[in-house]
């Protein structure tokens, strides 16, 4: 999810709570912009603030902004060039330019009901996008279309630069079946990069807090527990077994899901077995080719340790398209 994690989701309580909240969000970036695209921070009608737009670069011209917005209503485009030393002073080599969307919620800017449509749909992990004119006079949540952008997690500025079309998407998914010792590494290089993981291994002694303090665990056949919570198309399944008891039956959930990854641990021989008794099981070729496996980039991976970075990096690549 490229916005800040709970922009929405404090606006919608400040505004509850009738101190009023404006959400001001990245909308374009030139240059070494110090937030990316679709970022946001929310300001409270008291000047309490959560996120960022910039880095602290251009905050407090956007407070100012927006407490003029709350008083005032409208929604208002910001473009702000970030010179080389504030650049440095966090952390980025040059500077850059950013245009800031600034919306009060209610009355001239986001209603508080499509606001709390937003903050349900992203709490059920329904992809949504908002869409908003540049200048204000229209808004709107839509489920479909946007495909692309939904894959990619991209927010942008449409084609014709009048909109602005945040994506929100569930946060990522990894989902590790088999605690072993390449798990205990890939578990914390996905949380490093954004993604919640999630570790499933039936057998207690693998599958402990102990070996992984910063996962969700859950010791249930794979099966079962992928069916209990869910894949859907911003989770990641990996596969660490070698043990066809534990990986087939992932395997069968996870084909039949909109998993954007399937990767599964083995040499070139044991991916062949993996692939005729897929087959046997009545999955055709096209199906079975999501799966990667071997699992990883090829990038001569000796031990755990690099084997668990070729695949973080085969999952990032496979998300972000390239």
């Amino acid at each position: 999810m490229q916005q800040s994690e709970r922009a929405p989701e404090q606006a919608l309580e400040w505004a509850r709570a009738g101190t009023g909240a404006v959400l001001a969000t990245v909308i374009e970036t030139w240059g070494s912009a110090p937030r990316r695209v679709g970022s946001q921070l929310v300001i409270s009608g008291e000047g309490d603030m959560e996120g960022s737009v910039s880095g602290g670069c251009v905050e407090g011209a956007v407070v100012l902004e927006a407490q003029e917005a709350l008083a005032q209503g409208g929604t208002r485009v910001l473009e702000y060039g970030v010179s080389d030393g504030d650049a440095f002073a966090v952390g980025l080599a040059c500077g850059g330019t950013i245009r800031i969307l600034v919306e009060p919620v209610g009355a001239g800017g986001m209603p508080v009901a499509m606001l709390e449509e937003l903050v349900t749909a992203r709490a059920e992990r329904v992809a949504v996008a908002y869409e908003v004119a540049l200048d204000g006079s229209t808004r709107g949540l839509r489920r479909d279309g946007h495909d692309a952008r939904f894959r990619m997690d991209r927010s942008g500025v449409s084609e014709d630069g009048a909109s602005f079309i945040a994506i929100h998407n569930p946060p990522l998914r990894l989902v590790v079946v088999g605690a072993v010792h390449i798990a205990q590494t890939l578990v914390s290089m996905a949380r490093a990069v954004g993604f919640d993981p999630i570790v499933i291994d039936p057998r207690e002694a693998f599958g402990s807090t102990a070996r992984f303090p910063d996962a969700t665990l859950i010791n249930d056949w794979p099966d079962d527990a992928l069916n209990e919570i869910g894949v859907d198309a911003r989770t990641a399944l990996v596969l660490l077994t070698h043990d066809p008891k534990l990986d087939d039956p992932a395997l069968h959930v996870g084909l039949h899901s909109q998993a954007f990854y399937i990767g599964a641990l083995g040499s070139s021989r044991t991916h062949a077995s993996r692939v005729t008794r897929l087959g046997e099981a009545g999955f055709d070729a096209h199906q079975i080719a999501r799966i990667k496996g071997p699992v990883g980039l090829d990038i001569g991976a000796a031990g755990p340790a690099e084997i668990a970075v070729s695949i973080m990096a085969q999952i990032i690549q496979t998300l972000r398209g390239s």
